[in-house]
């Protein structure tokens, strides 16, 4: 079991060291996130973000950090049977961690709208029109049953987009092999308190702060 985490800055998210090498890496931190809880206003309101950041994305780190001083404990008695029992809550919360930290660098007060460029051309390519594209998302991420995420990714193999949903916090590259682009995040604590159980109003007004230029750049990344 091999677990890559994604840490966040202010202007990008980077690949850092695999599990394997946990007796010499930093705690994991919260992200900041780069806009304010009000700036997404009114499609996600502050409260959901200050809660779903502060609070949810911050329990995933905390408890990141537990597991994985468990399992360094683990490893370095050479306990398998615990190292096992353990990577359900890895997978969770590390991909609790990993998802959440590019779902914020999707978003912006100055999204929406379409892409352009590269990603575009591959959008109409793979898709038909963005129109098709954005309509067969919102409807793989409206139809995940329970808690889970709708994924726009890329098939390095292939070299052509794909569209997944996952379920719970399990990890999009993890779990299907395809880089992750854009995330929506369909798990209520996203929406409830402002969209109650309309799952598709929220998902209608996702579109309007989906950061393009984000979501471009991490296509062009993965295409070298």
């Amino acid at each position: 079991f091999v677990l890559f985490f994604f840490f966040s800055s202010r202007s990008s998210a980077k690949l850092v060291a695999p599990l394997g090498c946990l007796v010499s890496r930093q705690k994991h931190t919260l992200p900041d996130l780069p806009y304010d809880y009000a700036a997404l206003e009114p499609h996600i309101n502050a409260e959901i973000m200050q809660l779903h950041h502060s609070k949810h994305h911050a329990t995933y780190v905390n408890n990141l950090n537990v597991v994985e001083e468990k399992y360094k404990e683990a490893l370095a008695k050479g306990d398998v049977t615990t190292q096992v029992s353990l990577q359900p809550a890895l997978k969770f919360n590390g991909g609790g961690h990993i998802n959440h930290s590019i779902f914020w660098t999707n978003l912006s007060p100055n999204g929406g709208g379409e892409p352009k460029g590269e990603l575009m051309e591959a959008i109409k390519r793979d898709f038909g029109s963005f129109a098709n594209f954005k309509e067969k998302l919102t409807a793989l991420s409206v139809g995940v049953q329970g808690s889970g995420w709708g994924w726009l990714g890329y098939n390095k193999e292939q070299g052509r987009l794909q569209i997944a949903a996952c379920a719970n916090q399990d990890p999009l590259q993890g779990t299907t092999g395809l880089i992750p682009l854009l995330g929506i995040d369909v798990w209520e604590h996203a929406y409830y308190l402002q969209y109650k159980n309309v799952r598709p109003d929220y998902l209608k007004a996702i579109w309007n702060v989906i950061n393009w230029e984000n979501v471009s750049s991490r296509y062009a990344t993965c295409k070298k």
